[in-house]
Order: structure tokens, then C-alpha cells, then sequence
């Protein structure tokens, strides 16, 4: 089949109701009487285990299209042998098998996941998706061990691990195996909201996303939700794992009044992010083209209050945000119709907007263009198509 023909098999699958969405409410808006999907030019098709937006019904992700990054391979290990343990400046250091932790009190957390050089390039678009996670809150398990007065961050330690070059300045290369870790301060990892999840969407989670156990932390990027997690050290001073001192660092450049200045950030909250995923089309009409275009925007959890879209550098105009389904952490799915437009080719690009005052920027935006790293990619962009 081609692109073209593989685009319009699924849209009227969807259609026509073949194939239901894992909740049936929480579907994409529907198609319309002879709508027919626009393909996006220049981009490649979506790869195995991508989020497909041309092809996506479902509010929440359906595993085929949930992606998966693992920085030191997936691990081997007996899953029923695994074991949690939390250590380091606490008053009662605490070890817990799988079983206790299904039987400890149940939360389910609805979450978008992106990865944060997710829309680096046109080829990595695609790095998102919807869920709901079933596992027990973080918190109260922290403050059953008693957190000890001086503690500054938590350290959330994966069974993924790999020899690392830490100290490659130095006249002697110091080599060892280290595990995949991230950090948060105390305050953050106290948050009502993080969880240790073990179910996505109603089934066990797969071990290429975590299982048996992962960390879900709520309006942050993917590498803060640290997967086949087996440790959690409190600790009284900063961690400096690879990736927390040394990858997953955005370098920007700010402007001063003596030139650019510039500064490295830790990768944590999700920026405020929009993306047309759909295009469709009706027949044509007196020689014009009736088009609509459905997206989703996402962020750290802060209200989104606007969507805007432009075609060909036009004027911004509002699209409607769906009023359901609506929950803190996850997508809001918009769409827009665009009018009647010449047949030929035509940019189209969205933006977003939060209760905070901030607006998706463009490429060209200082936030976007002095950005020296691919991580937090969150600019707008501009979608090609071809109008027959």
C-alpha cells in the first residue's frame, strides 16, 4: 500500500467505528462525510513503536505506539526476585518485594509521557504518549522511612547499569559500572502526585517500559521516570550521575546587554508544547478545498488556555479545545477548521498557550535559537502539505 492509501484505510476504520478506542469517549473527533486524510510532505513515515498521528484514535496510547529509550540496554534479572529498597538518610531504611507493594494502597495517574528531544528533527516527532498508570504514591512510603533532618535530594536508582569514563579530565581514567540514576529534590519527590507504577493502562507493564516497577512523576520529562526501579537513596547532598551533570543539561544562551550569556539547566518540567497531527480534507467546491486540522498540546500540568493556528503565515486564529477529556497531566486534543484553500502546497503550524502567560515560541524565538542542545525541543512546527 502506498503512504496515501495506507492514511486513508485507517481514517475510515476509524470512521466508521471498526476499531474502538480503549475509552470510547475519549476518541479522536470523529471524521466527517467524505473527509478524507492530507498526508504531511517531507516527512518520513512513523517507525515501529512511534506515536502515529495520522493514524492515532485513541486518547490513551495503545502499546504499539508507545515509545522506549533505554540508555544502558534493558536489563536481565529474575522479576521475582525483585526488590525495592529505600536507603541512605532515613530513620528506617525499608525493602519491599513486588507483592507488597500491589498490596499497599492503589492510585491511577492519567499522564501524558514525552521524551524531552522529542521534535529535535523531523524524524523523532514522535516520542509521546497517553496513559494511565496504576501504582502505589511515593510519599507515604517516604515518610513512613522517616526522612532525616539535612536530607537536600532523593536519588532514584534503575537495575540498568554500564561502565562509564567519570573523570576523563584527570591524568588517570577512572572506569566503573555505575546504575542509570536521576535526582529531585526532597520537596519535589514529596509531591502528592508521584507514584511507583507497575500497571499502563490496566495491564502489567512490559519490561521494555519498566517493568516490573517504575517511577511516575507527573509533568516531567520521560528520563525523570526512571524505569526497573530498584533503589531510592536520600541523600544530603547534590547527585552528579551522567545524567543529571552531564547529559540531559540544556545549554541556552540569554541575551545581556554586553552580548549573550550562557547557561546550563537541569532537564525536569515539560515545557508548554503543541503539534498539528491530522489534516483532513473534503471534495473540492468551486475549485476550493474545505480542510480541518486536529492536534493535541501538552505540558507540566499548568492550565492550557488557548490553541492558535496559522496557515501560510496568515493570521493566528483560535481552535477549539475539546472540553472532554480534560485532566491536569495529560494532552488536550484541539481541532480547527480552516476554511476553504486553494488546491497547492500550504504550511500550517500551531501554538500554545498557558494559565502562567506562556506561549509556545517559534524556531526563531532567542528561547529556541540560542538553545545549543537538542533536549526540551518544545518550539512550534510548521506542517507542509499538498492540496490536489
Amino acid at each position: 500500500m502506498t503512504r496515501r492509501d495506507l492514511l486513508k484505510a485507517g481514517f475510515a476504520t476509524a470512521a466508521a467505528g471498526l476499531t474502538l478506542p480503549l475509552w470510547k469517549a475519549f476518541a479522536l473527533p470523529p471524521a466527517k462525510p467524505g473527509e478524507e486524510l492530507v498526508p504531511f510532505l517531507n516527512m518520513p513515515r512513523t517507525p515501529p513503536n512511534r506515536l502515529d498521528w495520522e493514524m492515532l484514535q485513541d486518547w490513551l496510547t495503545p502499546q504499539d505506539q508507545v515509545f522506549g529509550v533505554q540508555h544502558y540496554g534493558i536489563p536481565e534479572f529474575d522479576e521475582s526476585k525483585f526488590r525495592l529498597e529505600i536507603t541512605g538518610l532515613v530513620n528506617k531504611p525499608m525493602t519491599f518485594t513486588m507483592e507488597q507493594l500491589r498490596a499497599r494502597a492503589k492510585k491511577d495517574q492519567l499522564m501524558t509521557l514525552e521524551c524531552s528531544g522529542n521534535g529535535s528533527s523531523p524524524g523523532f516527532m514522535n516520542a509521546v504518549y497517553n496513559s494511565k498508570w496504576t501504582g502505589t504514591l511515593l510519599a507515604p512510603i517516604l515518610k513512613e522511612c522517616g526522612i532525616k533532618p539535612g536530607a537536600k535530594e532523593i536519588v532514584f536508582f534503575g537495575k540498568d547499569k554500564q561502565e562509564e569514563l567519570l573523570r576523563p579530565a584527570t591524568k588517570r581514567e577512572l572506569k566503573v559500572e555505575v546504575p542509570f540514576g536521576r535526582s529531585m529534590s526532597v520537596d519535589d519527590a514529596l509531591s502528592e502526585n508521584l507514584m511507583l507504577a507497575y500497571d499502563r493502562n490496566g495491564a502489567p507493564l512490559l519490561k521494555a517500559n519498566g517493568a516490573p516497577l517504575r517511577l511516575i512523576v507527573p509533568g516531567w520529562y520521560g528520563v525523570a521516570n526512571v524505569k526497573w526501579l530498584t533503589r531510592i537513596d536520600v541523600r544530603n547532598r547534590r547527585y552528579m550521575g551522567k545524567y543529571m551533570g552531564r547529559d540531559y543539561v540544556t545549554v541556552r544562551g540569554e541575551r545581556r546587554a554586553d552580548g549573550i550569556e550562557y547557561v546550563e539547566s537541569s532537564v525536569t518540567r515539560i515545557r508548554l508544547k503543541s503539534v498539528i497531527g491530522r489534516v483532513t480534507r473534503q471534495p473540492a467546491q468551486n475549485g476550493q478545498i474545505p480542510l480541518r486540522a486536529i492536534g493535541a498540546a501538552w505540558n507540566d500540568g499548568t492550565e492550557i488556555t488557548k490553541v492558535e493556528v496559522k496557515v501560510d503565515g496568515g493570521e493566528w486564529r483560535s481552535a477549539v479545545l475539546d472540553k472532554t477529556p480534560h485532566e491536569k497531566f495529560c494532552w488536550r486534543f484541539f481541532s480547527i477548521d480552516l476554511g476553504n484553500l486553494a488546491p497547492g502546497k500550504h504550511t500550517l503550524v500551531s501554538r500554545a498557550f498557558d494559565a502562567a502567560g506562556h506561549v509556545q515560541p517559534a524556531a526563531e524565538d532567542d528561547e529556541i535559537a540560542l538553545k545549543k542542545t537538542y533536549w526540551e525541543a518544545y518550539q512550534q512546527w510548521p506542517r507542509e502539505i499538498e492540496l490536489a
